[in-house]
């Protein structure tokens, strides 16, 4: 945690920081979980590190980790351990296991939006399941699982109705307060193998302990790039810090149950540099001190939009996104109405959304994170048109025998003018074949059915 250190009380005194009418509460964590917190925080940087690029980019890993959190609940051998790994900053001993997931996501679920009654903090999951696979069900332990830690219960729609896509990304928007909007795209719902939709949103809105005044905002030159930033500026007391590779303050929102750090690289160093040396356990330790601080930060406005299957595949989940040899999601569906016939599933889209706007008041951020799940490839609808002849077998089905073969040729349902029936004659005209070869002569009662010329017409007999 942040050493924050306090020389004496009368020193405290002289460098107040203004009062807060309530002091900061705390979610109180058992030591396993402090553990995962800490571990997660290590997925957060090499998460970030994996995805950030060159452009402002923002993501929150707590979306993910509930998202597959909920999901974990469904998978078992190899994929459960892997997913625990990655969510554990890529540990391969000593992560924390799927109960303690549960418990921690459970706390934060209840507990994080009781903190401050002037931030709004908000974490909501559901699932979709796709009523069009009347072949699978949901299993009870998942469903329980689900409800109990994740307060998601499953909503079942059609995939192939449009209006779904609808439904599903009004829900992302509406736990997002708008934020987040058309999470989904009418082609993820395409594929027939889908099973369920797992989202989970998060949305905070706080403002500052501090707020800046509008009339000291200025655009300005930023970064030396030719590139400008409307800067914001105050001088105020804050917690800060400064190391050899970056300076840091931090801003508190409403009671200061909540906060956002931030880290600036000294000359000669880069972010590159700075986050290469940061990781879960090291990034809030560095001695920060209530000192009055002349600050100016940008106003910012950032949304990012990011496909995580290749991400976390790389980070070490593979087997979740293997559609054959992989362990997957046994514990998640079953076909039919026994449980103990399970349906072998996969992750087949996995993306986040997120948003956040900082300016003088405050900041409000929101995320959205969506994981898709899939099975057996089902076989695409085949194209079977008997417009052509064709043959029939009756058998019995235990013993291969034939009871009736044949082949069908086509009905004559046409207009086409009849050579005469036998025993008539059609005088001296000749008759032809289709092919053109001369079949006989005046009477047609020798030939046989189809289709004949005669007189330089086409006939049926």
């Amino acid at each position: 945690m942040k050493k924050i250190i306090l020389m004496a009380c009368s020193i405290l005194m002289a460098v107040s920081v203004p009062a807060q009418e309530e002091e900061p509460k705390t979610i109180v964590l058992t030591e396993s979980e402090r553990t995962l917190v800490e571990q997660n925080s290590d997925f957060a940087f090499n998460l970030f590190r994996m995805t950030r690029g060159t452009d402002n980019h923002v993501i929150s890993p707590l979306s993910i980790t509930y998202a597959l959190g909920m999901l974990n609940n469904g998978a078992e051998g190899v994929t459960r351990e892997e997913i625990c790994q990655v969510l554990s900053g890529g540990r391969q001993k000593g992560h924390a296991d799927v109960a303690t997931m549960n418990a921690f996501c459970r706390k934060m679920l209840t507990e994080s939006a009781l903190l401050d009654e002037d931030t709004r903090v908000a974490i909501a999951n559901s699932i979709f399941f796709n009523g069009d696979r009347n072949d699978i069900k949901l299993k009870t332990a998942f469903k329980e699982a689900a409800a109990a830690y994740y307060d998601a219960t499953p909503m079942v729609l059609h995939f192939s109705d449009e209006a779904t896509l609808g439904t599903i990304n009004q829900w992302a928007a509406d736990q997002t307060d708008g934020m987040i909007q058309d999470l989904l795209k009418p082609e993820d719902l395409e594929d027939p193998n889908l099973v369920s939709f797992l989202l989970n949103a998060i949305c905070f809105k706080g403002a500052w302990t501090y707020q800046f005044d509008e009339q000291w905002t200025q655009n300005q030159y930023f970064g030396g790039e030719g590139r400008t930033a409307m800067m914001m500026l105050q001088d105020n007391n804050f917690l800060y810090a400064e190391t050899d590779s970056y300076q840091s303050v931090i801003l508190p929102y409403g009671n200061g149950s909540y906060e956002m750090t931030l880290f600036l690289p000294r000359d000669g160093s880069t972010l590159d540099d700075m986050l290469a040396a940061m990781n879960g356990t090291n990034w809030n330790t560095a001695e920060y001190n209530i000192r009055k601080v002349y600050l100016k930060i940008p106003r910012l406005e950032t949304d990012t939009e990011q496909d995580l299957v290749d991400v976390m595949a790389s980070l070490g989940m593979e087997n979740a996104f293997l559609k054959f040899d992989g362990h997957g999601f046994l514990d998640l569906c079953y076909f039919g109405d026994n449980e103990d016939d399970s349906d072998q599933c996969w992750i087949s889209m996995m993306r986040q959304k997120a948003h956040l706007k900082l300016d003088e008041k405050g900041t409000e951020a929101a995320a959205a994170t969506v994981v898709a799940v899939a099975d057996k490839i089902m076989p695409q609808p085949a194209t079977f048109i008997a417009d052509h002849p064709f043959l029939y077998i009756i058998s019995e089905r235990s013993t291969g025998a034939i009871f009736f073969i044949g082949q069908y040729m086509g009905d004559i349902t046409t207009d086409l003018p009849r050579l005469a029936d036998k025993n008539k004659s059609v005088g001296d005209e000749a008759i032809y074949d289709l092919q053109g070869r001369r079949v006989g002569v005046g009477h047609p009662s020798m030939l046989g059915k189809g289709f004949y010329i005669v007189g330089g017409k086409k006939v049926i007999r």
